[in-house]
């Protein structure tokens, strides 16, 4: 085998590979867009688990702000939320919802398995959203998520939900349970 043959081969070989290579490239790049961070991060701070169904400012989406068995210790008689100010969207009263949830994966969607009739009060003011469910939220093995039915900002960012909840115990006290931060993509 001369020169020139051994030198078309190999030019086949490697054309080949590295066309597979960048072929196969946008199949393996599922990099996390955001990565939450707190600036003086204390031991208070609890990142909560959240599902959205898009990131993209302006469009439609349903966010999912989850208490999972681990975020409560003991029942819920009331969900407080405080909504970052600079979250101007169209979150309405009607279109928010607490629920029994169950978290997605790589088979399936998360979504709501039941709904808890609950009282729910948005002063859009204070950014502030109450929920009082009919029935106190168990502290068992279940997922409960507020759900949001809305347009997402104009303004790309990251925004930090932080929760509080009133215990079901002898002696309710309100105390803090965590926070979401939510990622609008440009």
């Amino acid at each position: 085998m001369n020169y020139h043959q051994r030198f078309s081969i190999n030019k086949t070989v490697n054309s080949i590979l590295f066309s597979t290579l960048i072929a196969s490239l946008p199949l393996y790049t599922n990099v996390t867009k955001a990565v939450e961070f707190q600036w003086n991060r204390n031991d208070g701070y609890k990142a909560l688990r959240w599902y959205q169904r898009t990131p993209v400012k302006n469009y439609r989406n349903k966010i999912f702000l989850l208490f999972r068995p681990s975020d409560r210790k003991t029942g819920l008689l009331s969900i407080n939320i405080k909504i970052p100010d600079k979250f101007k969207s169209t979150l309405k009263q009607k279109n928010i919802t607490l629920c029994k949830a169950k978290i997605g994966g790589f088979t399936g969607r998360t979504k709501c398995i039941e709904d808890i009739p609950s009282d729910i009060v948005f002063n859009k003011d204070t950014q502030k959203l109450e929920i009082y469910p009919v029935s106190s939220v168990p502290s068992d093995d279940d997922t409960y998520a507020v759900v949001f039915k809305i347009t997402n900002p104009s303004k790309s960012g990251l925004y930090q939900f932080h929760s509080f909840g009133k215990s079901s115990g002898p002696v309710p006290v309100s105390n803090y349970l965590g926070s979401w931060t939510i990622t609008i993509d440009p």
